[in-house]
């Protein structure tokens, strides 16, 4: 479709429009800023407003899951979120780490740190930082969080083996993530796989699943394990931006799936012998 630089430009460009909307404006035109390129704001969100930490401001109905509330989150963690857009997740992980806990979030579009600084100003919060970078090169030293959550953002990036690199690298030994992405089993419609709008919106970025899983492995994690997924129907009146209905009807006698995930992993412990002064390494 186009190469890396180019689809990070997509996203920058739609979610900068996004950040500059309400949740309100994303929803009442079913499928986000501009056309379909944020689809899922109507399909894939999940309700975040029981929460503990919700804050309204905060929630631009960008995600496919609630990845903090598999996430084992403790008082006093240090929490690392990847693509916190305007600082949902952040919010919520903030009540969970409680005051001597720490949340950093990380997005790589300028207008969204903006906002979510915006919103933790209002909020009073001093423990919650947001950092302007990429996922595949955080700005973050190694080693620094318990636990790493992202909600529907690695389906955007293009080296996900470079993104899964970087959790493990900021995660400190026997730390763990939650996330909640989109992955596919089968595959796409070529006039979906091609249309960049469809890229940003979560869907033509996503990669098979057992790809998805595999990338996790061989990133170091262990105890994989599905929290918890569901099946995601894109509607006809997006599909007919990108397929004929003949093609409509043979995608949907296909055996392909989108599916939203929320996915654990741990990295492991350090072995004591290799402790800094072991002296046995």
């Amino acid at each position: 479709m186009n190469n890396a630089e180019e689809l990070k430009k997509i996203v920058r460009e739609k979610y900068s429009e996004i950040a500059n909307q309400s949740k309100d404006q994303n929803e009442a035109s079913c499928c986000g800023a501009t056309g379909c390129g944020t689809v899922d704001y109507a399909i894939f969100a999940d309700n975040y407003t029981e929460l503990e930490g919700y804050n309204a401001d905060a929630d631009l109905g960008l995600g496919c899951g609630l990845p903090t509330e598999f996430a084992q989150i403790k008082k006093g963690n240090t929490v690392i979120d990847l693509g916190s857009g305007a600082g949902n997740d952040c919010f919520v992980a903030r009540a969970l780490v409680g005051e001597n806990g720490k949340v950093i979030g990380v997005d790589m579009t300028e207008a969204m740190i903006k906002k979510a600084r915006e919103n933790a100003d209002k909020l009073g919060f001093n423990n919650v930082e947001f950092r302007q970078g990429e996922i595949e090169d955080l700005p973050i030293a190694g080693n620094r969080a318990d636990v790493v959550v992202s909600n529907c953002v690695l389906n955007l990036v293009p080296d996900k083996q470079k993104a899964f690199a970087e959790t493990f690298r900021v995660l400190k030994p026997g730390g763990h993530f939650s996330i909640s992405d989109v992955v596919l089993v089968g595959e796409l419609p070529e006039g979906l796989v091609k249309a960049s709008e469809m890229y940003a919106g979560c869907v033509s970025g996503a990669i098979q699943k057992v790809d998805y899983l595999q990338i996790i492995r061989e990133a170091g994690f262990e105890n994989i394990t599905i929290q918890k997924e569901k099946a995601i129907q894109v509607p006809d009146e997006i599909l007919r931006d990108y397929l004929s209905e003949d093609e409509i009807k043979a995608f949907r006698n296909s055996n392909t799936g989108i599916f939203s995930i929320t996915v654990y992993g741990d990295k492991p412990a350090a072995s004591a012998c290799c402790e800094p002064g072991a002296g046995c390494c």
